[in-house]
Order: structure tokens, then C-alpha cells, then sequence
């Protein structure tokens, strides 16, 4: 379903296009002459994104412009005929990627999950052409439960206090990874998904297993949200409220080195309250 100034202009989406210019403000995302690569998967989140991000570069007070990859990882059904003319119709270029990293998946990983290797396969490749291609950033759909998920996947799994970044710069240094949507639920992509009703290219990979540690976060996150309505909102507000002296961190605190603040006036004013209460006594 093609999008029309009522879909784009319906209260749901203009407040999470609120959110996301708040985002990409406080954050510095975009700049002049920018070449932004939209990494599309086919799901809601991504599709929004390219969406809503298309609306806000039109009334951007800098230019910079943008496109959408998608990768074809040679899943079996993998069929984006629909999506490709969806996106057509928001009159952004799409390319797709061809590479079966579907098969190298399958054959490495015979127990456990998928995620860890497909995903760094597939950020190899959206890396590199992002880079061949001369995009300046490379724009994801990661949203706030995205966020605070991988927050608590790192403290629980990995001994870190770690998530996703609104603006990271990649580990080889080569690309620059924004998240415009880091200030918006999932539950109101969720809903919006729903009224537009554009077609979706579902993962048969990762999306079919069970038992997936990000699975039992969010249902966790879910499950306390119904006695701490706005515990996503809270969480975002933590991640970027962090106070270093009040963690066990070293390399962000000095803790060695920490010596109390106590003046010669200190001194004096204590040993005054001493004497009086001493005089008192007596």
C-alpha cells in the first residue's frame, strides 16, 4: 500500500517523526552534503525509518541525501517484488545485495543461534558497500527497546553495562552508524506498521528460533512494565544519565587517588562544634 499525505501525516506518525528530529539533533546525526545508506531489512522498524527519514529530509535545513539496501541473503521464500515497490513509490533508489550467507550460517551453526555469525556476515557486507559506494553514514532501525534489551543483554550475559549508541563510529573505523529511531517504543512502531500496512519481508533465519536470549529480555521487559509503565522511557533517561563515580569502573574513575576535600576552615569549624559540645557536657 502506497503511502498518501493522510498515512504520513496521521498523529501517530508525526510524533514519532518528532521523536526521531529530537534524536537526530541532540545527537548530530546528519550534516551538509551527507550520503546516508538506509539499511532496510524488509521489517517494520527499517521501513518506518526509510519512510519518516525521507519525510524529514524534505524539510531539513541541510541537505543531504539518501538511500535504501537491502541484503538478499539467499533465504529459501526470500521474494521483495512488494517491498521493492513500496519503496519505489516513496521515490527512494533501493538496492539489493546478493550473498548467500544464509547457507554459511546454516552450515557453521548446528547448535545454538544464529545471530552472532549472520549478523557480523551481514555488517561485513553492508560495511563494505557503504564504503565503495562513498555513504558518509549508514542510517538503522534499531528503536529504544532495542536499546535498553541490549543493555540488559550485556549486563546479565557479558559482565558490561553497554547498548546501542544513537552515533557510533564502526570498530574498523570506516563507517559512521546512526540510530534515528533510538527515542521511539517499539509498541507505537508496532501500531503504525499496522495502519500503513505495507508489505513486510519476514526472516526465516534468526526470526525461527527459540529460545533466543534477546526473546527472554524483552518478554522480562515486558513483564515489568506492567507494574512500571514507564520504565522504557526511565531506562533511556539512565543510559544517558550515567554518574562514573558511582560505579566500580576504574578507567572512568580514579578511585585510588580519591582523597577528601578538607580545608583548613573544615578543620577549624569542626573542632569549634567539638568544643561546644564538650562545653555543653560540662
Amino acid at each position: 500500500m502506497n503511502l498518501t499525505h493522510t498515512h504520513l501525516e496521521h498523529s501517530l506518525a508525526v510524533s514519532i517523526r518528532k521523536q526521531m528530529v529530537q534524536a537526530i539533533s541532540e545527537y548530530k546525526m546528519f550534516e551538509e552534503g551527507d550520503k546516508v545508506m538506509v539499511c532496510v531489512s524488509g521489517g517494520k522498524d527499517s521501513s518506518i525509518l526509510l519512510a519518516l527519514l525521507n519525510e524529514i529530509q524534505k524539510k531539513a535545513p541541510y541537505n543531504f541525501s539518501l538511500e535504501a539496501v537491502m541484503l538478499d541473503q539467499k533465504q529459501p521464500g526470500f521474494d521483495a517484488t512488494a517491498y521493492q515497490d513500496w519503496v519505489q513509490s516513496l521515490g527512494v533508489k533501493l538496492t539489493i545485495l546478493e550473498r548467500d550467507t544464509y547457507s554459511i550460517v546454516k552450515e557453521k551453526i548446528t547448535t545454538g543461534t544464529y545471530c552472532s555469525l549472520c549478523s557480523r556476515l551481514r555488517r561485513g557486507i553492508l560495511y563494505n558497500h557503504a564504503e565503495a559506494e562513498g555513504f558518509t553514514k549508514m542510517a538503522l532501525g534499531h528503536h529504544r527497546d532495542d536499546l535498553a534489551e541490549t543493555l540488559l543483554l550485556n549486563l546479565f550475559y557479558t559482565g558490561r553495562m553497554a547498548s546501542m549508541p544513537p552515533k557510533l563510529k564502526s570498530d574498523d573505523g570506516r563507517n559512521i552508524l546512526v540510530r534515528p529511531l533510538s527515542y521511539v517504543a517499539e509498541n507505537d512502531l508496532i501500531e503504525l506498521a499496522k495502519i500503513w500496512d505495507f508489505p513486510v519481508v519476514p526472516c526465516n533465519l534468526c526470526g525461527s528460533q527459540e529460545g533466543m536470549k534477546r526473546k527472554k529480555i524483552k518478554r522480562l521487559l515486558r513483564d515489568l512494565e506492567k507494574d512500571i509503565p514507564h520504565l522504557g522511557n526511565s531506562m533511556l533517561k539512565a543510559m544517558s544519565n550515567i554518574r562514573p563515580s558511582q560505579m566500580l569502573d576504574q578507567n572512568l574513575w580514579d578511585f585510588e587517588d580519591l582523597k577528601a576535600d578538607v580545608s583548613a576552615s573544615m578543620i577549624d569549624g569542626v573542632l569549634d562544634l567539638m568544643t561546644g559540645e564538650l562545653t555543653t557536657e560540662l
